[in-house]
């Protein structure tokens, strides 16, 4: 049986399934107790706590419910480069079938928002296979490439969403990063489980180029001849910056950061991911 994937916070869903509710609720994992009062039902009373010190006191569980995952894509230019077989965008699309996948699966719903200069589809999560397939028909036909959108397009999923819900994203996170992290923080304040899968290409962090190149930008029409052994020190320089930044950002914020290359292995990635994500279950509210 496949590892299934948790929040790891509360969610808000209308169906019981694997994940905590911030409502109280019955189900097999009791939380605390507390004094019963006229009206509370008699079934939860417990009859061990009366007989010892002649007090009322019922039971509380916590409400198990569904999940809703939102799977955030990346759809600009810069996703498109790539130094080996696959692109940045080929390994998310292929975390992110694999994901909703498993979602659908256990039960849970799953959407997809594929964000380029504008948002270029927008799927509400829903549990059904075939919605599964019509979710895994749409990714080979997203337009991709051109200028980022990710900023707005975070903006606009949290003003859309107001649920609790899963939101997994899939980018290289190239965009001024002031403006992403409030994107990420206005998911975060919505009480959103963020996931931020930040997918780079090995050359792009060893910028290993051994002569004279014409460096053209994916998402403009900027180009730059240069010398990479002249700026390569300042340009790993300002990428450090950049990832670290991103990273305690993320830290701060409480969402689960995960740095990928597209030189890793994907079996690895998605298991580790699943893995951490059952050690910690719905426990967080």
């Amino acid at each position: 049986m496949a590892q299934p994937l948790y929040s790891r916070q509360a969610m808000e869903g209308t169906v019981s399934g694997l994940h905590k509710s911030p409502h109280r609720g019955s189900s097999v994992e009791f939380a605390e107790y507390r004094q019963y009062v006229p009206g509370d039902d008699l079934r939860r009373l417990d009859w061990r706590v009366l007989a010892r010190t002649d007090r009322y006191y019922l039971k509380e569980f916590e409400a198990e419910t569904n999940l809703r995952a939102y799977f955030a894509l990346d759809l600009s230019g810069s996703m498109q480069f790539s130094s080996l077989e696959s692109t940045k965008q080929q390994f998310a699309e292929k975390l992110l079938a694999t994901l909703a996948y498993l979602v659908i699966r256990q039960g849970d719903a799953a959407g997809l928002l594929g964000i380029g200069q504008d948002t270029v589809i927008d799927l509400p999560p829903r549990r059904n296979p075939s919605h599964l397939q019509l979710l895994l028909d749409s990714i080979p036909t997203l337009k991709k490439g051109g200028p980022t959108g990710l900023v707005e397009g975070l903006h606009g999923l949290a003003e859309r969403v107001r649920r609790r819900a899963m939101i997994v994203i899939f980018s290289d996170c190239f965009c001024e990063l002031d403006p992403l992290m409030s994107s990420l923080q206005h998911l975060c304040f919505e009480h959103h489980d963020v996931v931020l899968f930040h997918l780079l290409d090995p050359q792009e962090i060893q910028f290993k180029f051994d002569r004279p190149l014409r460096f053209t930008d994916l998402e403009g029409p900027t180009s730059l001849v240069t010398e990479p052994s002249v700026i390569r020190d300042e340009y790993l320089k300002h990428l450090r910056h950049f990832m670290e930044t991103l990273q305690k950002g993320c830290r701060e914020f409480g969402i689960d950061y995960r740095r990928i290359l597209t030189s890793d292995n994907y079996e690895k990635v998605l298991a580790d991911f699943l893995i951490e994500r059952s050690r910690v279950g719905a426990t967080s509210f």
